[in-house]
C-alpha cells in the first residue's frame, strides 16, 4: 500500500505528534508498505529518508502552547505536488482541525482519507469559530481517529461527527530491554534517598516543572539525597532561581536526551513524575515510562487517568497540589512493595499500546476506507487558490 502521511509540526522540533508519525510510519515501513510523511522542516540533510520537507515553519500559539505551523501560499503549492507526485493509495492526515499542512492536504485531496486528532481541549471557541473553515476538509474525511476519548469528546463537541478511538503507539520492548544507567539510579527501593525523573520542555506551563520543583524541598526533607533528574529543552537557571541552593544541588539537568538516552534514564530512575497542569489529550511519555519499568505518578488529568488505567497502572496527585505530590512521591520512594506492585501492573496495560495493537488498528481502517476506492487525487475543485485570493492563470 502506499501511504502518505500528513504532519502539522515541525519535524526538527521534537513532539508527541511527530514522534506518533514517525513511529507509525517506520512501523508501517517495517511491513512492507511505502511511506511518504510530509513535514515542514528546514534541515532536508537531518531528515528521514521517507520524509518530505514542506519548508520552514513559523511559531503559533496552538492549545496551550506553541506550535510551529506551516501554512500559506507556497505551503498549499508544496502539498499539491506532493499529493501529484506521491499517487497515494490512502492519505493520513493528523491534525486537520490545525491551521497547517494538514488542513491544507485536507482542502486539496480527494479519495481516500483518514483523519487522527490529537488535541484535547474541552472549551475551545477558536475551534468552534473556525469550523466553518475546518469543515470542508473534515467532511473529506472517510475515517476519523482520535487518541483518546478526550481528543474524540473535543472533536465530537466542537466539530461534530464521531472517532473511533486509537491510542498513540509505543514500542514497548525498545524501552523494556534498554541497560539501566549507572549515573541516574540512586540507592532506592529501600536504601534511602533514590532518583525522580522527569522528561519535558522545561519553560513551557502545562509540563509541570515549577509544580515538581515546589515539591522538591519537602521530598528532600524527608528524603534527604534525592535526585531529581531532568531532561528536556529549556532555560535551566530560570527554572531553579526560586530554589534554595542546598535544593537547587540536587536538580541535574540533561538538556535533550536522544531515544535511546531516554529509554536508560526511564530504566534507571526509582519514579518517573509527570506533574502536567492540561492541555494533554494522551500522555505519551507515561506509556513509555511505563514500559521501561519505571512507576509513575502522574496529575490526575483525565487522559492521564485513562492512560494509567484509572490509577491501577500508575498513582495520581491532585493537578498543581506540591504538597500532594511530595507526600505520594515521599511514600512511593519508601514503599518497595508499592513500586513493584506499579512495576507489574504497568508491565500488563502497556501491551494495549504497543505498536504490533496499534498498528494492526490503523491498518484496519486503512483497509477499510480503501476498500474499492480509486487511489488519493488532487481535488481540482477544492478553491485552494480561492481561499488565498490568488485567480487561476
Amino acid at each position: 500500500m502506499k501511504i502518505g502521511i500528513v504532519c502539522p509540526y515541525d519535524w526538527d522540533v521534537p513532539g508527541g505528534v511527530q514522534f506518533h508519525i514517525r513511529d507509525l510510519a517506520e512501523h508501517l515501513i517495517g511491513l512492507g508498505h511505502q511511506v511518504s510523511v510530509l513535514a515542514p522542516a528546514e534541515d532536508d540533510e537531518a531528515l528521514p529518508p521517507y520524509v518530505v520537507s514542506a519548508g520552514r515553519a513559523v511559531a503559533v500559539p496552538y492549545n496551550g502552547s506553541v506550535a510551529r505551523l506551516s501554512f500559506g501560499i507556497l505551503s498549499a503549492a508544496r502539498v499539491r505536488r506532493w499529493l501529484h507526485d506521491g499517487r497515494f493509495d490512502i492519505l493520513h492526515v493528523h491534525e486537520p482541525n490545525s491551521p497547517s499542512l494538514s488542513m491544507l492536504a485536507a482542502w486539496s485531496a480527494s479519495g481516500p482519507m483518514v483523519g487522527t486528532f490529537h488535541t484535547s481541549n474541552p472549551r475551545s471557541r477558536a475551534m468552534i469559530a473556525a469550523s466553518p473553515i475546518l469543515q470542508p476538509g473534515l467532511e473529506k474525511m472517510s475515517a476519523r481517529i482520535a487518541v483518546s476519548e478526550y481528543a474524540r469528546r473535543t472533536l465530537v463537541e466542537h466539530l461534530g461527527g464521531d472517532a473511533v478511538v486509537i491510542p498513540n503507539g509505543v514500542d514497548v520492548r525498545f524501552f523494556a530491554d534498554a541497560e539501566p544507567d549507572p549515573r541516574w539510579q540512586g540507592a532506592a527501593p529501600d536504601g534511602g534517598a533514590g532518583t525522580i525523573g522527569f522528561i519535558g520542555r522545561i519553560n513551557e506551563p502545562r509540563k509541570g516543572l515549577p509544580t515538581l520543583l515546589a515539591a522538591l524541598p519537602r521530598i528532600l526533607a524527608e528524603r534527604p539525597g534525592v535526585r531529581l533528574l531532568v531532561a528536556g529543552k529549556g532555560d535551566e537557571e530560570e527554572a531553579v532561581a526560586g530554589l534554595a541552593p542546598e535544593v537547587r544541588a540536587q536538580v541535574e539537568f540533561l538538556g535533550m536526551v536522544s531515544d535511546a538516552e531516554k529509554a536508560r534514564l526511564l530504566r534507571s530512575v526509582d519514579l518517573y513524575v509527570a506533574p502536567n497542569t492540561g492541555g494533554e489529550s494522551f500522555g505519551i511519555i507515561l506509556v513509555e515510562a511505563m514500559s521501561a519499568g519505571a512507576p509513575v505518578l502522574a496529575s490526575d488529568l483525565d487522559a492521564f487517568r485513562q492512560v494509567l488505567d484509572g490509577g491501577a497502572a500508575g498513582e495520581l496527585f491532585p493537578v498543581e497540589d506540591a504538597e500532594a505530590l511530595a507526600g505520594a512521591a515521599v511514600k512511593l520512594l519508601g514503599n518497595p512493595q508499592r513500586l513493584a506492585e506499579l512495576r507489574e501492573a504497568a508491565s500488563r496495560h502497556v501491551r494495549r499500546f504497543d505498536w504490533e495493537t496499534v498498528g494492526a488498528d490503523i491498518l484496519s481502517v486503512y483497509e477499510t476506507v480503501t476498500d474499492g476506492m480509486p487511489p488519493v487525487a488532487e481535488d481540482e475543485r477544492s478553491g485552494w487558490r480561492e481561499r488565498f485570493g490568488l485567480a487561476r492563470d
